[in-house]
């Protein structure tokens, strides 16, 4: 699918479980959307979950990746247009709505409402040259690149005390890891995965991390997984001077999903919801396609 023209009611940006409700209830609005996307593909981290999202109760069984595969089923119903390949570089506000470039696209986009639903991508070590590797002996973030490890017989170390680096600490621990061990400045995980590690496996406190010998505390491992949560790619919109939290997550009205700029709206992961999952994605976006719609109908 692509834009006809150079004028819509409004452009989300990213075509994750947010964006692409907030497309599709507005084309079933009457309104006109387009969708920006800086992949070839829908889904947004559901296109790269391999596993089943049983958190997902209007979908149980599915996996990620089937999961948005419906998303885009959606987008076709809806007739919405999409622009893949098209990362955005930049948003300026104008006369009248935003100009929304991107080197992809020829001239920029216009319109009269901006939605970011750009999501997050995994926090690094914070370590030049780290940040996004995925080698077999460093891993950031939850997702496909840890499902392609071979664990079998490695030393492990997991670092972080949340439910992402608990869960696949196990993961690993199931698929034939000879040794595990979990490092934690604080221990944040659902004690259903706590209860299901050894005690003497969880070590809470500081630790240093040596990427060049591949070591922690002095201590040498094969493999390496880092999950330090999240942080929002949104960096393309620092022209809109939007309000951010300490963490650099957009700030938003939480009935509208607007936020400090007009106009522009923000939904799912990237203004860090309480309950980051699908189910809270979609309804942010039904929630800004009505506070658009809302805006579009006003009585003059």
């Amino acid at each position: 699918m692509g834009a006809d023209n150079n004028s819509h009611d409004a452009i989300i940006v990213g075509a994750g479980a947010a964006g692409v409700s907030c497309a599709v209830w507005l084309a079933r609005l009457g309104f006109q959307p387009l969708l920006v996307e800086a992949s070839g593909s829908v889904g947004g981290l559901c296109r790269r979950n391999p596993f089943k999202d049983e958190w997902n109760v209007s979908l149980p069984g599915m996996t990620g990746p089937q999961v948005a595969d419906n998303l885009a089923l959606s987008l076709e119903q809806a007739a919405v247009p999409i622009l893949f390949s098209s990362e955005v570089a930049d948003i300026q506000p104008q006369p009248g709505g935003f100009a929304v470039a991107s080197p992809a696209i020829a001239h920029p986009l216009h319109t009269r409402h901006v939605v970011l639903a750009t999501g997050v991508r995994a926090r690094g070590l914070g370590v030049p040259g780290t940040g996004g590797s995925q080698s077999g002996a460093l891993l950031i973030g939850p997702g496909a690149h840890v499902v392609a490890q071979d664990f079998r017989g490695k030393r492990v170390a997991v670092l972080g005390g949340g439910d992402n680096a608990l869960e696949n600490a196990l993961y690993a621990l199931d698929r034939g890891a000879a040794h595990v061990r979990i490092h934690a400045r604080s221990l944040r995980a659902q004690r259903q995965f706590i209860r299901r590690l050894a005690p003497q496996s969880i070590v809470q406190g500081e630790y240093v991390v040596d990427t060049d010998a591949h070591t922690v505390n002095g201590e040498p491992y094969d493999v390496i997984m880092v999950f330090y949560g999240w942080e929002p790619c949104v960096k393309f919109a620092d022209a809109l001077g939007l309000q951010r939290s300490k963490q650099g997550f957009i700030a938003t009205d939480m009935q509208t999903a607007q936020t400090s700029c007009a106009g522009v709206y923000a939904i799912g992961e990237v203004a860090q919801r309480q309950h980051p999952c699908v189910v809270t994605a979609l309804a942010d976006g039904v929630a800004a396609a009505k506070a658009i719609q809302a805006c579009i109908e006003k009585p003059a």
